[in-house]
C-alpha cells in the first residue's frame, strides 16, 4: 500500500514539474495593492497550488526602480511555483501571450478634477491596454479590470479588443461583495463564511446596490434568509447599503490610503473562481458584458450580476424575484453607468 501511495505521489509530484507555466500580466505592479497581491498569485493560492507561473509585471517608466525592488522581494520569497518575473514599462512585452490580465493600474481622480476628465485620461489607457491585448494576449485570455472606474474601464478595454470574446472580461465587484456578507455577518454574530448570496448590483461606485433579498444565512446551525437572520429592515435598507457604499471612503479617511489589503483579497477570490468554480449552489458578484441579460439593465454595459462559474465560464443567475425597492437602486446605478459610458465613447473615437 505504502509503495502504490508513493507512486501516487510522484506521478503527482511529476505531472506538477512538467505543468506548462501560465503568464499572467499585474499592471500598476508597483503600487500598493500589486504589493499585497503579488505574493498570493506567486505562491499558487489563485491559479492552483501545482501551476507554474510567469509572473508579467507592467508599470510607468517613472516606477521602474519601485518594480526592481518588487521583484527583488519574489525573487527572495525563494517560491518554488514562480518560475519567472518580467518587470517592464512596454505593453507589446506585458500583453505578450497572456494567460490572465489583472488590469489594476489607471489614472486616480485628483484634486479638483472632473470627471468627465479622468473618463478622459482612462479611456487613453484604457484604450492602449485593449489594443495591446488584441495585438499580443491569447485570444482565450481572461481579463481584470480593477483600476477605476473599473465598470467603465473594462467596457473600453473589451471594445479596444473586438476578438477576444466579451466575456472574457470581467470588473472587479468581489470587494464590495465582501463587504456586503461581512457587513451581514457581524451584524448576525456569525463568521463571513456563514453568509452566502449577498448581491452587489451595477457600478463599483456609490450608486452601487448591494442587495440581501436573497441571502441564506447560516444563523448558529439554522439555515435561513438574510432578511430574517438580521431581522432588521431599516437596517438592511439603509445603514447597511451606505456602508457598503461608502466602505472604500471610509478607508481613505482612516487610513490616508485606499484599500489594499482587502482589494488584493477580492482580487483571488475573484480569478480564482474564475479559474476554479463557485461552490455549487452559491453564486458570487462580478461586473460583466451586460447585453441580453433577463434584469431589464441595459445593453452594452460592464454591470454587476451575480453569477456562477464553471469551466472558467460565467452565467448570470437568472430568474431572483426583483421587488420595486431593488428596481429603482437597479435602476439608478445602470443610469450612472449608462452616463459614463456614453461620455467615454465620446473620448474612445478621439
Amino acid at each position: 500500500m505504502l509503495t502504490l501511495l508513493s507512486a501516487m505521489y510522484l506521478v503527482s509530484r511529476t505531472a506538477s514539474a512538467q505543468a506548462e507555466p501560465i503568464r499572467v500580466l499585474v499592471t500598476g505592479a508597483a503600487g500598493q495593492i500589486a504589493y499585497s497581491l503579488l505574493y498570493s498569485i506567486a505562491k499558487g493560492d489563485v491559479f492552483g497550488k501545482d501551476q507554474p507561473i510567469i509572473l508579467v509585471l507592467l508599470d510607468i517608466t517613472p516606477m521602474l526602480p519601485v518594480l526592481d525592488g518588487v521583484v527583488m522581494e519574489l525573487q527572495d520569497c525563494a517560491l518554488p511555483l514562480l518560475r519567472e518575473v518580467i518587470p517592464t514599462d512596454k505593453v507589446e512585452v506585458g500583453f505578450k501571450d497572456l494567460d490572465a490580465a489583472i488590469l489594476v493600474g489607471s489614472m486616480p481622480r485628483k484634486e479638483g478634477m472632473e470627471r468627465k476628465d479622468l473618463l478622459k485620461a482612462n479611456v487613453a489607457i484604457f484604450k492602449t491596454q485593449g489594443e495591446a491585448l488584441e495585438k499580443n494576449a491569447k485570444k482565450t485570455v481572461k481579463v481584470l479590470v480593477v483600476g477605476n472606474p473599473a465598470n467603465t474601464n473594462c467596457l473600453i478595454a473589451s471594445k479596444s479588443a473586438p476578438s477576444i470574446p466579451k466575456e472574457n472580461f470581467s470588473c472587479l465587484t468581489r470587494l464590495d461583495h465582501n463587504r456586503a456578507r461581512s457587513q451581514v455577518a457581524i451584524r448576525v454574530g456569525v463568521p463571513s463564511d456563514s453568509v452566502k448570496n449577498v448581491i452587489i448590483w451595477g457600478n463599483h461606485s456609490s450608486t452601487q446596490y448591494p442587495d440581501v433579498h436573497h441571502a441564506i444565512v447560516n444563523n448558529h446551525g439554522k439555515e435561513m434568509s438574510g432578511f430574517d437572520a438580521v431581522n432588521d429592515e431599516s437596517w438592511l435598507k439603509g445603514d447597511f447599503i451606505s456602508t457598503v457604499q461608502q466602505r472604500g471612503a471610509a478607508v481613505i479617511k482612516a487610513r490616508k490610503l485606499s484599500s489594499a489589503m482587502s482589494a488584493a483579497k477580492a482580487i483571488c477570490d475573484h480569478m480564482r473562481d474564475i479559474w476554479f468554480g463557485t461552490p455549487d449552489g452559491e453564486w458570487v458578484s462580478m461586473g460583466i458584458y451586460s447585453t441580453g441579460n433577463s434584469y431589464g439593465v441595459p445593453n452594452d454595459l460592464m454591470y454587476s450580476f451575480p453569477v456562477m462559474i464553471k469551466n472558467k465560464t460565467w452565467k448570470v443567475v437568472d430568474g431572483l424575484a426583483i421587488n420595486d425597492f431593488s428596481r429603482g437602486k437597479m435602476d439608478g446605478t445602470a443610469a450612472e453607468l449608462v452616463e459614463e459610458r456614453d461620455t467615454a465613447l465620446t473620448f474612445l473615437g478621439a
